[in-house]
């Protein structure tokens, strides 16, 4: 397996596990996001896109702050997962595999929160990791996009200087 990456695919390794590693702390040790307060109980949302619609009605409330490290942080968490799988993994490449693989991801993380009640079980966390990684996902693909256009671009001017 080691030996056929190219050089991008092992740094895209390298990069994924830190991101695993960085992800694992604060879904399940970072005390900024009460993941050790053991106080108040655990909670969990089995209901799709109650905390979503109760973030947006009760924005003024609940504040800036709250909104972005639920509703933005669940999405921009995920985004690595999508953009560095299709690197490391060719079955990831197709857009619906990095998706699924971002939802069952997604589901094993909040499943692990519920068994060993750490932070919540929400499956609206689920619909915006897996949001994420179709997002990153896409972030993949305008990257990809751009590599190309511009080796296009080398190419045409170096065949040009040549002829």
């Amino acid at each position: 397996m080691i030996r056929n990456t190219t050089k991008r695919q092992k740094l895209g390794w390298v990069l994924f596990i830190l991101y695993l590693c960085f992800l694992a702390y604060f879904m399940f040790f970072s005390e900024s996001f009460g993941r050790t307060d053991t106080d108040r109980g655990y909670q969990y949302n089995l209901v799709p896109f109650k905390e979503i619609t109760r973030y947006f009605r009760h924005y003024d409330v609940l504040g800036p702050t709250l909104f972005m490290i639920n509703m933005i942080g669940n999405v921009a968490a995920f985004m690595p997962f999508g953009f560095f799988l299709p690197i490391i993994s060719r079955r990831s490449k197709k857009w619906y595999n990095t998706v699924m693989f971002g939802f069952v991801f997604s589901l094993m993380l909040e499943t692990l929160q519920l068994v060993f009640k750490v932070g919540s079980f929400d499956v609206d966390d689920m619909f915006l990791n897996t949001l994420g990684a179709a997002a990153g996902y896409l972030c993949y693909r305008l990257v990809q996009w751009i590599r190309c256009t511009l080796r296009k671009r080398r190419l045409s001017r170096s065949e040009e200087h040549t002829s």
